[in-house]
């Protein structure tokens, strides 16, 4: 961020408003319809946890969900409300995050500590009249002694309550943590949401940019702020490229699209790179499956080929392995498929 003091995330995007600060939620109607109905019939849970993929509006439609509950429940018009709520000032709301060092930077997981304190601002008396709310963004953060002190707090929630937790994989949380949640499973938006979304952030954005930001969010929202910041004819373009026809290539070429790539793994670019890779083999099954039994070995071929890009992947991000390495073995295998493939592919 080009100022610190307006950053309140550690992954927080430059120019990108954070949840908070946005009054509109665009996708998951059914999910926040479903829950304001059961606040209109007064069978709110005491625990929410909002799940799915990362980047595609969790977060602000928690905060949507607050805002409908703390104007639903309290003494102040919505709008008052929701200047609080972007400016995080209202007394009756506690947002949870990785919390800033001294220094620069933000700790790596949400600590114990910062639970204790919470669980004591909530044993004090409540700034306004209404429910109270919790948005834990996001759980995952949690480290096993603050996921089991949370746990406690969730075992004997504090009356009038809502705890909103946030979670990008529900599969790795503490079982005792789901149970004690009504679960909701949100999906990637269509299209024409992230579209809509891209454009309200930032208006005036030239349009080829924004189809190609579409294009490679995949219903995730972040994703596509993401894209329309990098460059359009950097390695990412390039990569296109080499797989519209690896084959045609020289053994060599791959080597530098790796190089570029590999230079800062941790870079969106290099996130979307694996993610263009990823599509260009699940396209390549999916045409091998529609050619019918012609093209079996092509098929064969691109699920081993699958497979062996995902170990590969895995195999880089948990033993932390060389990420130049692992793409000139990735591009040497799907080179070596589209040149046996396309000598065996009937005429």
């Amino acid at each position: 961020m080009s100022d610190g003091a307006d950053q309140r995330e550690p992954d927080q995007l430059d120019g990108v408003p954070p949840p908070e600060q946005r009054d509109w939620v665009i996708g998951h109607e059914a999910a926040r319809t479903a829950l304001a109905e059961r606040l209109t019939a007064e069978r709110m849970p005491s625990a929410v946890l909002l799940h799915g993929p990362q980047g595609i509006g969790k977060a602000t439609l928690a905060f949507a969900m607050a805002r409908d509950l703390l104007s639903g429940t309290g003494d102040e018009d919505p709008h008052r409300v929701a200047e609080q709520v972007a400016a995080g000032s209202h007394p009756n709301l506690y947002v949870l995050r990785k919390q800033p060092k001294d220094g620069k930077g933000f700790y790596t997981v949400i600590r114990v500590d910062d639970i204790r304190e919470l669980r004591e601002r909530m044993r004090k008396t409540r700034g306004r009249t209404g429910y109270r709310v919790a948005i834990i963004d996001s759980i995952d953060d949690c480290n096993a002694n603050s996921a089991n002190a949370l746990l406690k707090t969730l075992e004997e929630p504090p009356a009038e309550t809502l705890f909103l937790l946030i979670s990008h994989r529900p599969g790795q949380l503490l079982p005792t943590i789901k149970s004690r949640c009504h679960t909701v499973a949100l999906r990637p938006v269509t299209d024409d949401a992230v579209r809509e979304v891209l454009t309200r952030t930032a208006p005036g954005v030239d349009s080829v940019l924004l189809e190609t930001a579409v294009a490679l969010a995949h219903g995730r929202p972040r994703r596509g702020f993401e894209a329309l910041a990098m460059s359009n004819d950097g390695a990412l373009s390039a990569l296109k490229g080499w797989l519209r026809d690896p084959a045609s290539h020289p053994p060599v070429a791959h080597l530098s699209l790796a190089d570029a790539l590999a230079a800062d793994p941790a870079s969106a670019e290099a996130s979307f790179g694996r993610d263009v890779i990823i599509e260009w083999m699940a396209e390549e099954a999916r045409s091998a499956a529609l050619a019918g039994t012609g093209a079996y070995a092509r098929l064969a071929s691109a699920n081993e080929l699958w497979d062996k890009a995902h170990a590969l992947f895995t195999d880089a991000d948990d033993l932390n392995l060389d990420a130049r390495q692992t793409l000139v073995i990735i591009f040497d295998a799907i080179r070596k498929h589209a040149r046996r493939t396309s000598q065996t592919e009937p005429q």
